[in-house]
């Protein structure tokens, strides 16, 4: 099938797939007219990398990821699907506890401002925006 179709069938724009592509996530032939034709299995592959683009993973850990996941549904060996997974939950934590701390930042001035009645307390943005990056 063509990228057109490709791109209908799975959703993802003619773009992304030629980007996928280049990344190393799926293949193509070409055509003598230098056109990209995808096989009937590129459709599942394209939507394993949409799902977990979905669920925050980048495009090098995808391509780190679907060699080992693919191993492991053929029930052969995959040692370091376990540590790329480990590694990736570890990532996600970090940013989680990132974003809480950013989260009680702004809850800290949000308040401090509603006690003063809506002016915040030293009165600036920029000592607004210094709280919050202490915090």
């Amino acid at each position: 099938m063509r990228i057109g179709e490709l791109s209908r069938r799975t959703g993802a724009s003619p773009r992304s797939l030629r980007h996928y592509e280049d990344q190393g996530l799926i293949s193509s032939r070409r055509t003598p007219g230098g056109h990209r034709e995808y096989g009937e299995e590129t459709l599942e592959r394209v939507d394993r990398v949409r799902g977990l683009l979905g669920a925050g993973l980048n495009l090098a850990t995808i391509r780190d990821l679907l060699p080992c996941l693919y191993a492991r549904e053929r029930g052969e060996p995959a040692p370091d699907l376990l540590d790329h997974l480990c590694a990736e939950r570890e990532r996600v934590t970090r940013s989680i506890h990132e974003l809480e701390h950013m989260r009680e930042a702004l809850d800290s001035v949000i308040h401090q401002s509603a006690d003063t009645g809506g002016a915040l307390a030293g009165g600036s943005r920029a000592e607004a925006a210094a709280t919050l990056a202490d915090k």
